[in-house]
């Protein structure tokens, strides 16, 4: 069994994810749902895009096998505010993300140990582009002794580098031109960074720098961090994660890129 879990609103991004997994298992189940744990007060819970039919014949077109379509009351049936058993990952959650949203990882991980229950022995698709939510499904899966593989797989992006998103599509046309920006400064301080600078500080200047280019742009976090742990690095001696978010206009933006040393290829 391949596990595709989605909160819909499926793009190129996701469609890679129900085919590699139709390659790789005998039936593919992707899940939609617009989880309300993971969503803080004032978030953008009610108006996360959502195209059930058109997420249908994306599942199809790549491969897919079934679908689940769970209603909340179906996921948590006393309601959102009465679910007192929830799953964190603790030291993976502090920073980052979890430093921003503190609410969001146990959302991600309680509806997650749900679904897994659900299914049963399988292996789950992520996307690396949520490279801080792949670490921690990865080790809750660890943890807990879960018959899963979690599987991550590469960001699918725009040709003009952008990662794809369900929320690009909140994106202005002005906004959307000047999106790209954050993948630009990961490019710039990974290409730093492959040729010498081992200074992780110098790396996030170049990243900075970049993104200063478009002032409409507000920079949440743009570091250098180490793949397994996510903590910051000050010296690059090895393969690291460039991570970042940004917000622009009313959408926050997320993207990560690998990079090393040329001595360590």
């Amino acid at each position: 069994m391949g596990l595709v879990p989605t909160m819909g609103y499926l793009h190129a991004g996701h469609a890679s994810l129900v085919a590699r997994a139709a390659a790789e298992c005998d039936t593919v189940l992707t899940t939609v749902f617009v989880n309300p744990l993971q969503f803080a007060a004032g978030e953008d819970l009610a108006t996360y895009p959502r195209d059930p039919e058109g997420d249908a014949l994306t599942v199809e077109a790549a491969g897919g096998t079934m679908m689940f379509l769970p209603s909340d009351v179906e996921m948590y049936p006393a309601g959102r505010d009465q679910v007192f058993t929830t799953v964190a990952v603790s030291e993976l959650s502090a920073r980052w993300e979890g430093a921003t949203r503190p609410e969001h990882f146990a959302g991600v991980c309680t509806v997650v140990a749900k679904l897994f229950n659900l299914v049963g022995e399988c292996r789950a698709y992520f996307g690396e582009k949520d490279f801080q939510q792949l670490a921690i499904i990865d080790r809750m899966v660890s943890d807990l002794s879960f018959p899963v593989d979690v599987v991550g797989c590469p960001i699918v992006r725009e040709p003009d580098g952008l990662a794809m998103s369900s929320r690009n599509v909140r994106l202005s046309s002005d906004e959307r031109a000047v999106a790209p920006v954050l993948y630009r400064a990961l490019q710039a301080g990974a290409a730093a960074i492959r040729s010498g600078t081992a200074d992780a500080a110098a790396a996030h200047q170049i990243m900075m720098k970049e993104v200063a280019s478009e002032p409409s742009v507000s920079v949440d976090y743009l570091e250098v961090v180490n793949a397994a742990t996510l903590e910051p690095v000050s010296k690059v001696s090895g393969p690291v994660r460039l991570i970042g978010a940004v917000t622009l206009g009313a959408v926050r933006l997320l993207d990560n890129l690998p990079t090393h040393p040329l001595e360590t290829q």
